[in-house]
């Protein structure tokens, strides 16, 4: 009987034991997958740390490149600001520029002179061009809207093309052209007209009129010389611009021409050169002439 509960009894401590070593290692278990959990969560936390730590590192960084580049743009500005206070202070900076304002003044009046007195159109191109490289050349910003108004005047100029006299010589030329030369028709007589109705004509000496043309050559010879005339009082109307003179002229020249080259071919056309003259302006305008030269002065206080 002892045995037996003796054996009963390491039985039941065995199952006891071991109940108690499987309670143990669940424990341990579970201890161990928290402490994992645990530790798990750390290290992302580190890691989120990390990345945070990283992205402002990265915002530092372009924070003082940002800085950097102020730094440098306020050296420069400090260095253009030093440079324009020497420039300034220097006493010599002031004449040369008073020196070269007085040349471009003197070469913008030039300009409007020659336009406005002389209509000399090129030579109003010329001055204004030689004054607008030396007021590139001022660095004073105060005459900045004096350079965009220089440049507007003389693309201003450029626009109203060529002198307008070159075209009416060139067309007071190609009139003239081969009437020296030129001859009226003549009426031949028919051979088929009986002798009868040729005596009249024999006989008597029948006067051409006005419309049927100059037939003679001593009259055409003066009406010659007489539209020579014409044509350089024409021409000296047209270097004077004396609209009214020309338009005269060229009247008296339509008249000649009639009576020189009437029933001949090249009539018409020739009148039509005539008419196109007579159209033609002598004189042009600019709208912006003198504007430069009104606000230079303007800004020199004259």
């Amino acid at each position: 009987m002892l045995w037996a509960l003796f054996a009963l009894l390491l039985v039941v401590a065995g199952m006891f034991g071991w109940q108690h070593w499987q309670a143990r290692e669940q424990q341990q278990r579970s201890l161990a997958e928290q402490q994992r959990t645990a530790l798990d969560a750390r290290v992302d936390t580190l890691l989120q740390a990390q990345r945070a730590q990283a992205q402002r590192l990265q915002q530092a960084e372009a924070t003082n490149r940002v800085l950097r580049d102020e730094l440098l743009g306020i050296g420069q500005r400090a260095a253009l600001l030093e440079d324009s206070v020497s420039k300034l202070a220097d006493p010599d900076r002031h004449g040369a520029q008073s020196l070269r304002l007085d040349e471009i003044e003197l070469l913008l009046g030039i300009g409007q002179q020659r336009l406005r007195l002389d209509d000399d159109i090129d030579g109003a191109r010329r001055a204004l061009a030689l004054a607008a490289p030396l007021l590139d050349g001022l660095d004073d910003p105060a005459y900045l809207n004096l350079r965009q108004t220089l440049a507007q005047e003389q693309a201003a100029l450029q626009a109203l093309g060529a002198d307008p006299r070159i075209h009416a010589n060139a067309l007071l030329e190609r009139i003239a052209d081969g009437i020296a030369g030129s001859a009226p028709p003549q009426p031949a007589p028919s051979l088929r007209e009986p002798w009868y109705q040729r005596l009249p004509g024999r006989l008597v000496h029948r006067q051409p009129t006005a419309s049927a043309g100059l037939q003679q050559r001593p009259d055409r010879d003066a009406a010659l010389a007489a539209l020579q005339v014409e044509f350089s009082l024409a021409r000296a109307a047209v270097e004077r611009r004396d609209t009214a003179g020309f338009h005269n002229a060229l009247t008296r020249i339509d008249g000649w021409l009639q009576r020189l080259l009437a029933g001949s071919a090249g009539l018409p056309q020739k009148r039509r050169l005539l008419a196109e003259l007579q159209a033609m302006p002598l004189r042009m305008e600019s709208p912006l002439a003198g504007t430069s030269l009104q606000q230079l002065r303007a800004l020199r206080g004259k």
